[in-house]
């Protein structure tokens, strides 16, 4: 299966890689979703993030990649470190804008840009401590005809972070760990306390102990009786 599969992306070089990297891309948004347990799948947003991954990243990658390798061919140390250069200053600060804007402007945002502006520069800073570890072994050992593929499965990662990132963080790394390794609340027995009658405050205001206390001896009468008063006269 494994020579098949080669002989397939050798012979469809663009077909597969594009399609395959658009699928792993899209897929790090759906595991984002299952990740933030929401009560339903946003499956527009899933779709969002396919349509910019199929047209935009997936061909950029695709063509970026030859680009690179005609220019600086061979797997050298000092090749390798020029293609590294020049993907991380070039191409990573692009296809993160495009993912930010191309997103907002399938969603119909007024300001497509608010995204980028929030969460660009966090977002690029996150990237340079996962990216550069990753191209170093895609352009020394992945051959060429498998780069697209070999980076789509990185971006699957990178997807999953993205789209947390642009829904809820901050574009840190901190800010992620944060939302992967937080206990998430169960608020399915709340409603069924609604149910049985309102909560019972139990930080509700205290009885003032210094107030006047009760008299149990009961009222006493303001006049006496008239067998006390001839008590007194006594």
């Amino acid at each position: 299966m494994r020579k098949a599969f080669i002989k397939h992306v050798k012979r469809f070089p663009w077909l597969t890689n594009v399609t395959l990297y658009g699928c792993l891309f899209a897929g790090g948004d759906f595991v984002h979703q299952l990740f933030s347990r929401n009560d339903k799948m946003d499956w527009r947003h899933t779709r969002n993030v396919a349509v910019v991954a199929f047209s935009f990243h997936g061909n950029f990658n695709f063509f970026w990649m030859r680009f690179l390798e005609r220019r600086f061919p061979g797997n050298s140390v000092r090749m390798v470190v020029r293609k590294l250069f020049l993907d991380q200053t070039t191409a990573a600060p692009l296809a993160t804008s495009v993912f930010y804007t191309g997103v907002s402007f399938l969603e119909g945002k007024e300001d497509i840009f608010q995204d980028w502006r929030e969460k660009f520069l966090n977002t690029y800073k996150t990237g340079l401590m996962f990216w550069p570890f990753m191209q170093f072994l895609n352009f020394s050992m992945v051959p060429l005809y498998m780069r697209t593929t070999f980076t789509g499965c990185c971006a699957f990662v990178w997807a999953t972070f993205l789209c947390f990132s642009r829904q809820s963080g901050d574009g840190t790394a901190n800010a992620a760990l944060a939302w992967m390794f937080t206990p998430k609340q169960d608020t399915t027995t709340e409603p069924e306390v609604e149910k049985l009658g309102p909560k019972v405050d139990q930080t509700g205001p205290k009885v003032d102990q210094t107030g006047p206390k009760l008299d149990t001896e009961g009222p006493k009468p303001e006049n006496p009786s008239p067998k006390e008063e001839t008590n007194t006269h006594r």
